[in-house]
């Protein structure tokens, strides 16, 4: 007769994400993580299976909900340029809201893994290019609108806010103060126009 779960595999693997964009893959034993999500070793592998793979269903998570909201932001979003102005705002809000400058869980699992993990290097990949082309749309729109300059080709604008909204969030990681972000802001919000 199979257990019943005493927890929320959600919640579970919530705190899980968390916790790998906060110490990283190879910041983490499995011992740690057990602790901090409150598991019996049975428990996490039962249900997630190994360190790997809790963390390949952390970053399909991520993908699925902070991804997801953005795409979803850019997909519905009237004024293009307030909703990128908004993604800033909330990044740079983001930045500064606590005690950890953890970065963006994706970018800093591509920086970590991709180069030697074939199915991150994918999820990552899959992730970059739904955004770019949720960029890339919601930017023609804003031209057909005359919200945004017709002056840049759309993929190549996109690319270069979404590489600006990235830096962001490395920066954070390296400690830089309220002014940079504004000056990386502003200057990436007057070229959009």
């Amino acid at each position: 007769m199979a257990r019943t779960k005493r927890f929320d595999e959600e919640e579970v693997l919530n705190n899980a994400m968390l916790f790998f964009w906060h110490k990283g893959y190879n910041g983490t034993s499995p011992q740690e993580i057990l602790d901090e999500l409150g598991l019996s070793r049975s428990s996490l592998y039962d249900t997630y299976g190994d360190k790997r793979s809790l963390f390949i269903s952390t970053l399909k998570r991520y993908r699925d909900t902070v991804t997801g909201d953005v795409i979803r932001l850019l997909e519905t979003a009237d004024n293009i340029p307030e909703a990128i102005k908004s993604l800033f705002q909330q990044s740079r809000n983001s930045c500064f809201s606590g005690e950890e400058k953890n970065g963006c869980f994706m970018v800093n699992s591509k920086v970590e893994l991709a180069l030697h993990d074939e199915e991150v290097a994918a999820i990552v990949k899959e992730n970059r290019e739904a955004l770019e082309n949720a960029f890339t749309n919601a930017i023609k729109r804003g031209q057909e609108k005359g919200q945004l300059s017709k002056d840049n080709q759309p993929r190549a604008l996109a690319r270069f806010i979404m590489n600006n909204l990235w830096g962001l969030t490395v920066h954070s990681k390296s400690g830089a103060d309220k002014k940079v972000f504004d000056d990386i802001i502003r200057m990436t919000l007057s070229v959009i126009k």
